[in-house]
């Protein structure tokens, strides 16, 4: 079949995205590496119970109505779709139960949203210790949670999952905060501003209250962490700025430190991308419509900047107004007053991130790590592993890759990328922005050479 437009990514910004475009009478396929639609927020909403809604919130249960606006209109949806490869030519490369197929279309909004930022620190390999949303994925989707863990680092999300697991009648053992005092003193210019979104403040107020009340043990200003363990961790000890340290014996460690756009696939497609001192990361350069300088390559929701699950929903509404306005389904004016409402709703729903990227930036030491702390965890690559490549005068992650096989793995450096830049930065007192990211080539996910050999190729590509 051709479509209009091609859609990767079933969360918010690919729902909203989709909905719409199907509304106004264009052909689109919506590709998605989960089983069922909605995202990391949304996960699993059809079908959960209405026990688990309440402990998930009703930020988590109104993900239902947009899932169920998509279903009803006419949308190709393709769950398990394993997207590795979007070109210039706009050529999506997928695969679905070990079979590849390659389709194009006019235009293609990528909306693979965010990934959890890396938390390097000694043991966080061990079997027990993953990040707080892989925690909330096993939540959302099987109702599963372990009894008495301690949850550490800091951010929105690391309060929000502790406070859905106390909802759910599971112990915390403790929460270790990583908030720095330096990151309260940046944010405060910003407060101002975080007022017009009291609403989302009163949220994470509720949060922290519905922790303290269950007498969770909370530590802050954490400055060390160390899991311990051999086969397996068996606890976590810690130290803090003004010098106090302890160990809490747990069998489970979730950790986080924010999320950072998924630019993966954007980068293999030769899109432009710009570092953010902000937010620590790279993100896609595009215009406010999503464009990016790759023709007919949009990007929306949080792939394209952390705003969250109501800003995606815009961000994909703005892009699809673009597809259809450039498709002639719609006219200029109608496409210009359709944008208004969306404008206007990214506008309200990005006041609040100045104030909450300065107050939740995680602090250096859980960025850089020392020692013999797994960095790349594909190729168990350590600091020193690391450090002793750059010492013998590497350029870039590039280089350094070609010496070491940092970012060489299955993950393509999704766990290790940002790590390996600030090492490079911090050992040769360059700026980020100037080191660069690794050069990311398709496939970005694994494929046989099985499924290259019987890929379906599809019709030819339309260059009108």
């Amino acid at each position: 079949m051709d479509y209009d437009v091609i859609i990767i990514g079933s969360g918010p910004a690919g729902l909203a995205a989709a909905t719409l475009i199907a509304g106004k009478g264009g052909k689109v396929l919506l590709l998605d590496e989960q089983l069922r639609p909605g995202g990391q927020i949304y996960r699993n909403v059809e079908n959960t119970s209405m026990n688990l809604r309440k402990i998930l919130g009703s930020d988590y249960a109104c993900g239902e109505a947009l899932v169920k606006k998509m279903r009803q209109q006419s949308v190709d949806y393709i769950p398990g779709a394993v997207v590795w490869q979007v070109t210039e030519g706009r050529e999506v490369g997928y695969s679905v139960n070990g079979k590849s197929s390659l389709v194009r279309a006019p235009w293609v909004i990528i909306a693979t949203g965010a990934t959890e930022r890396p938390f390097p620190i000694p043991g966080w390999t061990l079997p027990g210790v993953m990040m707080a949303g892989a925690a909330q994925t096993l939540l959302k989707s099987s109702g599963l949670a372990a009894d008495g863990a301690v949850f550490a680092g800091c951010g929105p999300l690391l309060y929000l999952v502790a406070s859905q697991y106390l909802r759910a009648g599971v112990k915390i053992a403790a929460l270790l905060d990583t908030g720095a005092k330096p990151n309260y003193l940046a944010a405060l210019p910003y407060f101002s501003g975080a007022l017009k979104r009291w609403d989302m403040l009163a949220k994470g107020m509720k949060w922290i209250s519905d922790i303290r009340r269950s007498e969770t043990r909370v530590i802050k200003r954490v400055s060390e962490l160390r899991i311990e363990g051999k086969e397996e961790a068996t606890g976590v000890s810690y130290r803090t700025y003004s010098g106090a340290a302890g160990r809490i014996e747990t069998k489970n460690i979730f950790l986080h430190h924010g999320v950072v756009p998924n630019v993966n696939l954007a980068m293999a497609a030769n899109v432009e991308h710009l570092w953010s001192d902000e937010q620590i990361c790279w993100y896609p350069r595009v215009d406010s419509w999503g464009c990016t300088n790759v023709d007919g390559l949009l990007i929306a929701g949080d792939g394209a900047g952390i705003s969250g699950g109501l800003a995606a929903e815009a961000a994909g509404r703005l892009a699809v107004l673009w597809c259809l306005k450039e498709l002639g389904k719609i006219d200029p004016t109608e496409c210009d007053s359709l944008a208004r409402a969306q404008i206007s709703a990214l506008k309200h729903e990005t006041r609040i991130r100045p104030f909450l990227d300065n107050w939740f930036k995680p602090p250096e030491p859980f960025r850089v790590p020392d020692g013999d702390t797994i960095v790349c965890r594909c190729e168990e690559l350590t600091v020193k592993d690391i450090s002793d490549v750059i010492d013998i005068g590497v350029a870039g992650p590039n280089q350094l890759k070609s010496f070491s096989r940092a970012g060489m793995g299955p993950c393509q450096g999704r766990y290790c990328g940002l790590t390996v830049q600030e090492l490079i930065a911090k050992k040769t007192g360059r700026k980020m922005s100037d080191i660069g990211y690794y050069r990311l080539r398709p496939p970005i996910k694994p494929i046989s050479l099985g499924e290259f050999a019987e890929m379906d190729a599809g019709p030819p590509a339309n260059e009108s």
